[in-house]
């Protein structure tokens, strides 16, 4: 039987320490193929590029012998996705894995996340995908720690395959040297982001913003990510993109709508 097909992308860029860190572990469980951002697309959400071309080319980044091919691309996560099932794969591919983010995509931030845009996008094609963060926005985080970690949730999730219409959100806990405790499958917390503009005015003249903001954790429940992450375990949570609120139909039923 063939290798399982593995693409990996992500939305810090095609040189990105995480990408390079991910492609590193998933090696020996599959034939991987690499399509990502020729640039950072980090806050793009599930953006995608319909009133521009879009470029794609293959790269050498690594040279190291059975080194997998690898493409970049001018547009964003989803694009990567899209280009890569439509133009670049010979086949399906059996899991699509996209990070590991320089940061963390837990909470409301799974909602601009390009790194989950990515795995959603192959959801919505039917196809298993995983969205790996690391809570240190560092270049240079160490993203050692993450490896047993990842092989093992991609191992199993390739071995029992993940739910239609669902992805999984997996985020890795900054931990400074300490070891993780383990792993936790759990909901997502409710936040949101406090935000401000810091309005600032240019040498011409020209007024511009630079958006800043505090996070704001209004779930003190120790089943969401966030509790799991501040305890030093990765987060799951299975994240669905049907968007609608299936609870609440049958209260809207009851409005006067059709007199």
């Amino acid at each position: 039987m063939s290798k399982p097909l593995i693409l990996v992308t992500n939305d810090d860029g095609i040189t990105a320490p995480g990408l390079r860190s991910l492609i590193h572990f998933v090696r020996p469980l599959g034939e991987v193929v690499v399509v990502a951002p020729d640039s950072p697309q980090s806050g793009m959400g599930h953006a995608i590029t319909i009133d521009n071309t879009l470029y794609s080319k293959s790269v050498v980044i690594d040279t190291e012998k059975g080194a997998p091919q690898e493409y970049s691309c001018s547009g964003t996560p989803a694009d990567c996705v899209k280009l890569a099932l439509q133009e670049l794969l010979g086949r399906k591919p059996d899991i699509v894995l996209s990070g590991i983010n320089h940061g963390s995509n837990a909470s409301i931030n799974v909602i601009y996340s390009g790194t989950m845009s990515a795995a959603i996008e192959a959801g919505i094609e039917g196809i298993p995908a995983i969205g790996f963060s690391l809570c240190d926005y560092t270049w240079d985080a160490d993203f050692s720690q993450a490896g047993s970690i990842i092989k093992r949730i991609v191992s199993e999730a390739l071995t029992n395959g993940i739910p239609k219409g669902t992805v999984l959100n997996v985020n890795i806990p900054k931990t400074d040297g300490q070891a993780l405790k383990g792993i936790r499958v759990c909901r997502q917390a409710r936040a949101n982001w406090k935000e401000q503009f810091d309005k600032r005015t240019s040498p011409t003249g020209k007024e511009y913003y630079w958006l800043s903001g505090e996070f704001e954790l209004l779930d003190k429940g120790n089943d969401t990510d966030i509790h799991a992450l501040e305890e030093r375990y990765v987060s799951i949570v299975p994240t669905q993109f049907d968007l609608t609120a299936h609870h609440v139909i049958q209260n809207i039923n009851n409005w006067n709508l059709n007199e």
